[in-house]
C-alpha cells in the first residue's frame, strides 16, 4: 500500500511545485483560452486564462512512473498505459497549440484528430496484447456472463479508447469538472487493481493520476487559474479507457464514468433532434451547459456531477 501512497504523493507534489511557475509562463507566452462565441456569454470572462495545464499533469505522472522504477515496481502494464496517456496528450497538445497560437479556435479538424487517436489506439491495443491475447471478451458487470468478440475485439477496444477520450474532452467545459469527476473513477481503478486484480502497475498508474488531479484542482477549481485543455482531457479519457481494457472492466466504465457518458449522449441527442426535427432537447449541450442556462452555478453543477461519480464508484466497488 505504501507504493500507492508514494505514487500519489509524488504526482501531487510535482503539480504543486511546477504549476505556480507554469501559470505565469503560459501567460507570458499568451497561451490563453479562446472562449467560443456560441458558448454561455458569461464564460467570456474566462477568455485569456492559461490553458494546456494538462502538460503539468502528464509531467507529474511521468515522475511518478520514474518513482516506480526506483522502487522496482515498474511493469509493462504501467508503461503501456503511460504511452497511451502521453500519446493522446500529444494529440491534445497539437490541438491546443493550433487553437491558442495559430488562433484557429476549432484546432485540429475532426479527421486529423480521429486519425491520430486511431493510430495511437491500435498501438496500445498491440502493446497490451489485444491482438494475441485470449481475453477477447467483455465482462457483463456484476454477473458471470461474458460477450466474446473474438478477432473483432481489438477494434472494440479501439472504439472504447477513441470514444471515451472524446467523452472526457466534451466534459471539460467548467472549472474543475473533469478533475472532480475523474478522481473517484481513477481511485476505483487503483483500489480494484491493488486489492482485487493484483495488478500493481495499473494501481500505481491510477494513483499517480489521482495525485496529479488533486494537485491540479488547487489551481483549476472555480475560479480557475488554469485549464487543462485538450492536452489533459484527451489524455485522461484515454487513460481511463486504457485502465478499463487492461483490467477487463470495459463495460463497468460506463457506470463509474456515467457523467462522461451522459455528457456525450447529450451532444449526440441534441444533434439528432435538431437535424431531424429542428428542435433542441437541451438549452445547450453538453448537458453541463444546459444546467448553467437554467440557473445552476458552476459549483452546484460540478458538486452534483462529482457526487454522482463518487456514488457510482462506491457502488461499483461494493458489488464488483
Amino acid at each position: 500500500m505504501i507504493t500507492l501512497f508514494i505514487s500519489l504523493i509524488l504526482a501531487f507534489l510535482v503539480v504543486l511545485l511546477v504549476m505556480p511557475k507554469a501559470i505565469p509562463f503560459l501567460h507570458q507566452l499568451k497561451f490563453g483560452q479562446e472562449i467560443r462565441e456560441e458558448g454561455p456569454q458569461w464564460h467570456q470572462v474566462k477568455s485569456g486564462t492559461p490553458t494546456m495545464g494538462g502538460i503539468v499533469i502528464l509531467v507529474a505522472m511521468i515522475v511518478s512512473v520514474l518513482g516506480a522504477v526506483v522502487m522496482g515496481d515498474l511493469s509493462t502494464t504501467q508503461l503501456s498505459l503511460l504511452f497511451l496517456t502521453l500519446a493522446y496528450g500529444v494529440i491534445g497538445f497539437i490541438d491546443d497549440y493550433i487553437k491558442v497560437v495559430k488562433k484557429r479556435n476549432l484546432g485540429l479538424n475532426s479527421k486529423q484528430k480521429l486519425l491520430g487517436q486511431i493510430v495511437v489506439g491500435l498501438l496500445f491495443v498491440w502493446l497490451s496484447g489485444g491482438f494475441t491475447s485470449d481475453a477477447t471478451y467483455l465482462s457483463i458487470p456484476f454477473t458471470d456472463f461474458e460477450l466474446d468478440f473474438g478477432i473483432v475485439y481489438p477494434f472494440v477496444a479501439l472504439f472504447w479508447l477513441v470514444g471515451f477520450s472524446n467523452a472526457v474532452n466534451l466534459t471539460d467545459g467548467l472549472d474543475g469538472l473533469v478533475s472532480f469527476t475523474a478522481i473517484p473513477t481513477f481511485l476505483f481503478f487503483g483500489l480494484y487493481s491493488w486489492f482485487i486484480a493484483d495488478e500493481v502497475g495499473a494501481a500505481c498508474f491510477a494513483f499517480s493520476a489521482v495525485g496529479a488531479l488533486i494537485g491540479f484542482l488547487l489551481f483549476n477549481a472555480h475560479p480557475a487559474k488554469i485549464f487543462m485543455g485538450d492536452t489533459g482531457s484527451l489524455a485522461l479519457g484515454a487513460a481511463l479507457a486504457g485502465l478499463s481494457i487492461v483490467l477487463k472492466l470495459e463495460l463497468l466504465l460506463v457506470l463509474i464514468g456515467i457523467v462522461f457518458v451522459v455528457e456525450t449522449l447529450s451532444v449526440i441527442l441534441q444533434v439528432i433532434s435538431f437535424k431531424t426535427t429542428g428542435k433542441r432537447i437541451f438549452k445547450m449541450s453538453p448537458i453541463h451547459h444546459h444546467f448553467e442556462m437554467v440557473g445552476w452555478s458552476e459549483w452546484r453543477i460540478v458538486g452534483t456531477f462529482a457526487g454522482i461519480s463518487c456514488l457510482m464508484a462506491f457502488i461499483a466497488y461494493l458489488f464488483v
